[in-house]
């Protein structure tokens, strides 16, 4: 078991025991657009596994705009704006993106790289981690909580 992740701002604050079940950098277009960064590290954590403090705390909107019904909402601070989390409807997991939601440097680093495409044109990544075009093959969503 991890040491306790805490995360969040000054309104709600977001902690967890438990180690990330998928753990990795990702070049999806979703994410560029949503963070404005050329890639995003992004956990995946069972969905119990994430606490938060302040539920009501919380402004939902759809994560991808193309797809407003999909089951990620990105949840912000109703009261500073900052991003707390990725919650997915379907109560499978809770997303984190540890540099924009309030974790420190300890965060446990990415371990592969999910959704890269050559055809954007952005050499492949060539630090020693394994490069997917999705989720790591071996990855299986965790069962609703």
């Amino acid at each position: 078991m991890a040491s306790t992740l805490d995360g969040g701002c000054a309104h709600v604050h977001t902690h967890s025991d438990h180690n990330p079940v998928d753990n990795h950098t990702c070049h999806c277009s979703v994410c560029k657009a949503v963070t404005g960064q050329p890639t995003t590290h992004v956990a995946f954590f069972r969905y119990a596994d994430v606490e938060v403090d302040n539920m009501a705390g919380l402004k939902r909107q759809p994560f991808n705009v193309k797809n407003p019904d999909g089951p990620l909402e990105l949840c912000t601070c109703a009261e500073c704006g900052a991003p707390i989390m990725l919650d997915d409807k379907m109560h499978r997991i809770r997303a984190i993106v540890p540099n924009l939601m309030g974790f420190d440097e300890g965060f446990p680093a990415a371990t592969y790289h999910a959704f890269y495409n050559p055809a954007t044109g952005v050499p492949k990544p060539h630090d020693g981690r394994p490069v997917y075009e999705g989720l790591r093959p071996d990855f299986a969503w965790p069962d609703p909580s």
